[in-house]
């Protein structure tokens, strides 16, 4: 008797399963895609049941309803690991700045950059943070992401990074795209706290980490409530997903925001009230961060255009994941990336990002950061496929119920317009994603 599933994907001409039994991939492991051609996907309640060749699950599968997907390619849903989508306002101004020649360091020391979105995300209601941050998440999601991160950080006092936090825990609550909270309390130093920052620094640590890790707890304790009051539904994100853990906390290492021993602090600090760590490390300047936050267990290093070789090298050594964000560079116009390629030959594990945010990186689409990538840092389309599902997942620590197509895991996954992968990277410049399933729902 064949067993009854409530959704089939039938006849793709390929599925990438991204399936890797280690977590996220390294070195050459990054070319497997797990492919199978004239594939289905058999899905039963929001997990995946099956998946393999098309007569192997007609043999053991049946359901009523049924999508064709000949002619096509399947792909985990996209994991982004790493945005700064909650804000208010835009930074139009500033980009017509920077194609005058202004670059970000002097933007943001004539008191634009991050300081103007904090200007304008402090004055914002909670209310219309939610309308505009939505509204941005949506596009996500018509770009093929499932899973996101985002982060605070446009807030930089304690009661506006809390409004941040709300409206965070609100989308992972409400969207259809499972939200991880990240807090980044140390993205920059306010003006208020010009020349104080040390003091600032103990502020993050005496009052913002403990206030955060207080609401972040009382989230996972109300979401662990309603699954044991309603066992077996679905709650905004898969039962690995609670905000206890993982929840982040975030720093920004460099020249004109914070130093590396500010950032020690605020790391150590945030471990102590049970924060797992990521680190904005070697955008522009190595300051050092990328070791430390390697050897205290960071989840990922993020941005590494001037990582050291030595510290690339511990990277593979480790089980960080390198986050690279190939649009940022592009929007400054740079033809200056961080290393993938030879992240990739000396065996990191490596994730792809938008780093979605209104000043350096306004872009809602990981196919355009993986065909970036692949021109720029020569990453294979194979490799760029892994960095923005299985590795991207490890990045957020969500390997294990999303970033692949395994039995067990959660239904998230792509239909494409084409029957070969490697177009969303060759072709760029539209959106290659024909249909969205998300937790076994056509979306």
């Amino acid at each position: 008797m064949k067993t009854k599933a409530d959704l089939i994907i039938a006849n793709a001409r390929e599925v990438l399963t991204c399936a890797s039994a280690a977590g996220a991939k390294k070195g050459a492991a990054m070319l497997e895609t797990g492919r199978i051609e004239n594939a289905s996907i058999a899905i039963v309640g929001d997990v995946v049941a099956g998946v393999g060749p098309a007569s192997a699950i007609e043999t053991q599968f049946e359901s009523k309803k049924v999508v064709d997907a000949s002619r096509r390619s399947v792909v985990p849903g996209f994991v982004e690991s790493h945005t700064h989508l909650v804000y208010a306002g835009n930074r139009v101004g500033e980009f017509e700045l920077r194609i005058k020649g202004a670059d970000y360091l002097e933007i943001l020391a004539a008191g634009g950059g991050i300081l103007s979105t904090v200007e304008m995300t402090r004055e914002a209601s909670e209310e219309e943070l939610y309308r505009q941050s939505g509204a941005r998440l949506d596009k996500l999601l018509k770009n093929g992401v499932t899973t996101c991160e985002i982060k605070t950080g446009y807030g930089l006092e304690l009661e506006s990074e809390l409004k941040m936090l709300r409206v965070i825990l609100k989308l992972g609550r409400e969207h259809i795209v499972d939200v991880l909270p990240t807090f980044l309390p140390a993205h920059a130093v306010p003006p208020e706290w010009k020349g104080r920052e040390d003091e600032f620094t103990d502020n993050i640590c005496n009052e913002m980490i403990p206030a955060a890790a207080a609401a972040l707890g009382s989230e996972s304790r109300a979401r662990s409530s309603v699954r044991e009051e309603s066992p077996g539904s679905r709650v905004s994100g898969p039962e690995t997903s609670e905000y206890a853990a993982p929840f982040f906390i975030d720093v920004f290492c460099e020249k004109g925001a914070f130093t590396l021993d500010q950032c020690k602090r605020v790391l150590l600090a945030a471990k102590e009230c049970g924060f797992q760590i990521k680190a904005h490390v070697d955008e522009f300047t190595n300051l050092g961060c990328a070791r430390f936050a390697i050897e205290n267990g960071a989840v990922s290093i993020d941005h590494l255009d001037a990582t050291s070789d030595a510290e690339i090298e511990l990277l593979a050594g480790s089980e960080t994941v390198g986050i690279v964000t190939p649009t940022v560079n592009f929007n400054f116009g740079s033809t200056e990336f961080a290393p993938a390629r030879k992240m990739i030959d000396l065996g990191c594990a490596i994730a792809v990002s938008t780093d979605y945010n209104p000043g350096s990186a306004p872009c809602p689409s990981l196919q355009t950061a993986m065909a970036i990538a692949c021109r720029y840092q020569k990453l294979l389309p194979a490799e760029a496929v892994n960095a923005v599902t299985i590795n991207a997942a490890a990045a957020i620590g969500m390997e294990p119920s999303v970033g692949s197509i395994e039995a067990g895991k959660q239904a998230d996954l792509l239909i494409l317009e084409t029957g070969d992968y490697r177009e969303i990277c060759y072709e760029f410049g539209w959106n290659f994603v024909a249909t969205v399933v998300k937790g076994g729902k056509i979306v």
